[in-house]
């Protein structure tokens, strides 16, 4: 039996392994904690100075992580948060947690990954196991990792143990989280997938083989093309309402009556989030080097990204019912995260529409109890407005992006002031000027300011 296996089979099952993870991110972070508490010593490397500094602090910046979860994984010094790659060096397993962007041209950036892989082979011990956790196209573990290696005459299964497995993190859910989540795997090889389960059998509850690295990499595909197709058909659906007079809302509701063969999505403003409005763009890319086009990825991907530009189109509409103009209209964005409760702005469709409405004259402000400021296109800090009812009722309009639970909604429908609702929070509340995204526009009177409740 290969002595590199042998060795580190009885490492980890022993939890003498030392572990690492690249990148500590909203994926890389829980995950480095997880494995601490667990059991095992922990070097979480990232480029951030200020990132690790924050965390040598017990100062964590994923909400996720509380402090006092950070604080306890680094009682005792088991977490040792670092910038230094040279610790690859002493670690017996690697879990790569980078980011995956897409490029201006909407082509796949695995730039992040093909740094750490340059760093491993100029650190790495033999034996080391590595798994790649970074959602990218089928065949990425293969091409820009064990090829890499293979270069350096190391041979995937003997020298080093290669896997992939997708992170599957839901930021803000209180039900799911790193431990309970399963874990889907792939290696390369009989005896990477072996390791590589045995690793995640003593960090997480269950852990799910798959037959090769290329189909654990096109199950994390599949999971949020799937979402985002589906999401993309209620969107259009939505408009589809609307144009006929239906409220789309009521309809998923009746539909969701049917305890079989359904299962509800809802409209919205646009995706957001670091999954679905990119992982699909992956495999529609990797697709076309076999001469194979998706058209349902491109469509959703258009019908999705078209949506900000469909609630600045209705909210000029509703300004039109009460002879108000988009151009120097105030307006006021409730939420700016991408989905309730968090902070997290990554591709946030609220984003997108504050730039719509800016460049179509009005004056914007937004509202987020989470997240407090981000940066605009011109590269301007952009602060959310204190909450304050008295201010408020100065807007000419509401655009309510993200339904997060903390907002005072009877409040701010009493204030009388029009809203555009894309998420349907406010369905409680049967008032005149609260008009619902895949709802039709109604002609209605001036409304009433009446008190809240």
């Amino acid at each position: 039996m290969n002595v590199n296996y042998m060795r580190l089979h009885h490492a980890i099952e022993n939890k003498q392994a030392k572990l690492g993870v690249v990148g500590l991110g909203y994926v890389g972070l829980p995950l480095a904690v997880e494995m601490v508490k667990q059991g095992f010593e922990v070097y979480g490397i990232d480029l951030d100075e200020r990132k690790v500094e924050r965390l040598r602090q017990g100062d964590s910046y994923v909400q996720d992580v509380p402090s006092e979860k950070l604080a306890a994984a680094l009682e005792g010094g088991r977490f040792k948060p670092t910038t230094d790659y040279a610790v690859l060096a002493e670690l017996d397993a690697v879990s790569i947690c980078v980011p995956t962007p897409l490029s201006a041209n909407q082509d796949p950036d695995t730039s992040h990954i093909v740094y750490v892989v340059n760093q491993i082979k100029r650190y790495m011990k033999k034996g080391l196991l590595i798994v790649l956790e970074s959602t990218t196209y089928p065949g990425t573990t293969e091409e820009l990792i064990e090829a890499e290696l293979a270069r350096m005459g190391l041979q995937v299964g003997r020298d080093y143990f290669l896997c992939f497995s997708p992170e599957r993190v839901d930021p803000s859910n209180s039900k799911f989280a790193t431990y309970n989540t399963p874990k889907v795997l792939g290696g390369t090889t009989p005896e990477c997938s072996k390791l590589g389960c045995l690793l995640y059998e003593n960090i997480v509850e269950k852990v799910v083989p798959v037959s090769s690295p290329k189909v654990a990499e096109m199950s994390k595909l599949l999971e949020n093309t799937f979402r985002s197709v589906n999401i993309a058909f209620i969107n259009e659906m939505a408009m589809m309402c609307e144009r006929m007079g239906i409220d789309i809302w009521e309809v998923i509701k009746a539909a969701s009556t049917k305890p079989f063969g359904f299962m509800p999505f809802y409209p919205g403003p646009g995706i957001g989030g670091h999954c679905i409005p990119l992982d699909p763009m992956y495999l529609s890319w990797k697709a076309k080097g076999y001469r194979f086009y998706s058209s349902f990825i491109e469509l959703a991907q258009s019908v999705n990204s078209n949506m900000p530009y469909y609630v600045v189109s209705k909210t000029t509409n509703i300004l039109n019912e009460y002879s108000k103009s988009l151009r120097n209209s105030r307006i006021l964005v409730l939420g700016m995260a991408y989905k309730p409760n968090v902070d997290d702005l990554r591709e946030s469709p609220g984003l997108e529409v504050y730039e719509l409405f800016r460049e179509g004259g009005a004056i914007v402000d937004y509202y987020d109890p989470f997240a407090t400021s981000f940066r605009d296109h011109r590269g301007e800090t952009v602060h959310s407005v204190p909450y304050s009812l008295e201010q408020f009722r100065t807007y000419d309009c509401f655009v309510l992006i993200t339904d997060h639970d903390v907002f005072s909604y009877g409040e701010i429908a009493g204030l009388g002031v029009p809203i555009v609702d894309t998420r349907n929070a406010l369905e409680a509340y049967d008032l005149p000027h609260i008009y619902k995204l895949g709802a039709p526009v109604e002609h209605k009177l001036e409304p009433v300011r009446i008190s809240a409740g």
